[in-house]
């Protein structure tokens, strides 16, 4: 076999191995983005070790400063480091297809299934994500948060973003962060090359930056000139995937206007598919495939389902693959490496805002909400059981709980 043969069957290995794994995750990372940050955290950095938790909060910050879906983008991230441009879809895919073809089933049901986020073993769910994110803010704050200064600079950015709720808080959080850590922290060291993602061209880089501000400003255009029901959805579900920070829940207003008014769908099936969503693993974003299903106009059913999944996750692609060579590039300068080890620790400060509210806030209850919590992070930190077990374990408890009760 030719070098190039192997290295190509390397890719696909590769490729595929990214696949697996998210399609784990995609089926049992419930809780919403900020428990998926730490089941990816899980995943990738302790039991595959497939980078540090430099690294990757490295990435996390990154795409905290992108438009789109944090966490979709974080994995997004993640499989193209592994694996290239098709290591990175190889992540969307796997983590995304099993709630997508969750909520288009759900959108053929509609109106004959209730699903609703207030059940007692959905509200497990919410308590174990509570222990994931806990266990990760611990973790990431031994490696990420060494010395008094940038522990202080945890705390701060806390309580900014607690103060700043939203994508403001968040930038100037970072930015803090960054200015902090040039300015005062030692650049750490090199990465070992195990730890370094794969890189990319920097004029390919430029050539996504430039395909998505070209789609921004043209689909709307096209949409005018040339109305019809697929041009409008390509235009609306492709700006509410790049014009939102934060993604999740963020972005429901965004899609409510763009399908309600115009009589797409009616607020009550928008709501009873948001109620579904939340009841779902994976990311939120996958609600659009419901959208797009329970159309009233064409194209519609699964068809549509895709059409709409595939235009609001699109500007998230766009700009990853934009950004990633220069972020590369950038991490790699000696007092870049300082700001980041700045930012790194503010990642830490978001995490512990973010397991406070909405994670905490949501789920702990009562008092046996938070013995549940207590265990649940037992079972992560010192028993090492795997995530999807405590997740599975905790919404049994809960729906168990609620029977005697």
């Amino acid at each position: 076999m030719s070098v190039t043969g192997t290295q190509g069957a390397f890719r696909w290995a590769a490729i595929g191995e990214v696949f697996r794994a998210f399609l784990g995750l995609g089926l049992t990372s419930f809780g919403g983005p900020v428990a998926h940050l730490g089941f990816f955290r899980d995943a990738f950095v302790t039991r595959r070790r497939w980078l540090d938790d430099g690294a990757y909060a490295d990435i996390v910050a990154l795409c905290q400063m992108l438009p789109g879906p944090a966490s979709s983008q974080v994995g997004m991230a993640l499989g193209l480091g592994r694996a290239g441009i098709g290591g990175a879809l190889a992540a969307w895919a796997g983590f995304t297809l099993p709630s997508a073809a969750a909520m288009i089933a759900f959108a053929y049901l509609v109106g004959h299934v209730a699903l609703t986020p207030d059940t007692a073993w959905a509200h497990g769910l919410k308590v174990a994500a509570a222990a994931v994110v806990a266990n990760a803010a611990w973790n990431m704050a031994r490696n990420l948060c060494p010395d008094a200064l940038r522990a202080t600079l945890a705390g701060v950015a806390t309580l900014i973003v607690l103060a700043l709720p939203g994508a403001s808080g968040q930038l100037l959080a970072i930015v803090l962060g960054a200015l902090v850590g040039w300015r005062f922290v030692a650049a750490p060291e090199q990465r070992t090359k195990a730890d370094a993602p794969a890189r990319t061209n920097g004029g390919a880089g430029v050539f996504w930056f430039v395909m998505f501000f070209v789609l921004l400003a043209l689909l709307p255009v096209l949409a005018d000139l040339w109305p019809n029901h697929m041009l409008a959805l390509l235009n609306r579900f492709y700006r509410a995937g790049a014009l939102v920070f934060g993604g999740g829940h963020v972005v429901l207003p965004l899609l409510q206007a763009a399908v309600v008014p115009p009589g797409w769908i009616d607020n009550g099936t928008f709501l009873a598919g948001y109620g579904a969503a939340q009841s779902l693993p994976g990311p939120l974003f996958s609600f659009a495939a419901f959208l797009g299903t329970a159309m009233s106009d064409e194209p519609r059913g699964w068809p549509g389902g895709l059409l709409c999944l595939a235009a609001i996750y699109l500007p998230s692609f766009l700009l990853l693959f934009g950004a990633w060579p220069f972020w590369l590039r950038l991490s790699g300068n000696a007092a870049v490496k300082s700001a980041l080890a700045g930012v790194n620790a503010v990642v830490v400060g978001l995490l512990l805002a973010a397991l406070y509210d909405p994670v905490w806030t949501s789920a702990i209850r009562s008092r046996s909400d938070f013995a549940l919590a207590l265990v649940a992070l037992l079972a992560l930190a010192v028993w090492r059981a795997p995530p999807w077990a405590v997740v599975l374990g905790a919404a049994g408890a809960a729906a168990a709980l609620a029977a005697v009760q």
